[in-house]
């Protein structure tokens, strides 16, 4: 069987490598992309089973990303893992389609139950957002 294959998006190299190293054991992470517009391109390219994209990116926001995404790839499949836990960056990722928002303060324990969740086309929201 093979394994779900994940594209990492974060303008922080540092977190970009926590990331890989927390998710190589169940996941094939097949890219990263330090920017928004990159991560179009290389989700265009490389079709990963899901994204996990950080909001605040250079060039374009992970959330404008993710409305150009479900523009041109309608079934993509996005996480978001942030440093933001305000309700409204929540609303305004789920409704650019995202089906995960996770916080990078507890991206150990949420976020492959949100990525495992996302495959199934289901939504997950890191307990610690305010709803």
């Amino acid at each position: 069987m093979t394994r779900p294959r994940v594209l990492l998006a974060d303008d922080h190299p540092a977190l970009l490598e926590a990331t890989t190293a927390l998710l190589k054991r169940q996941f094939d992470v097949v890219g990263t992309a330090t920017d928004g517009a990159t991560l179009v391109s290389e989700a265009l390219r490389l079709c990963p089973d899901v994204i996990v994209a950080d909001i605040t990116m250079p060039v374009l926001s992970g959330i404008d990303a993710a409305h150009r995404l479900h523009e041109s790839a309608p079934s993509v499949k996005i996480v978001f893992l942030t440093v933001h836990s305000e309700e409204q960056f929540m609303k305004a990722c789920m409704a650019e389609g995202a089906l995960g928002y996770v916080l990078k303060s507890h991206m150990k324990a949420h976020l492959i139950p949100a990525i495992q969740a996302a495959l199934v086309g289901q939504s997950y929201i890191c307990p610690f957002v305010p709803r």
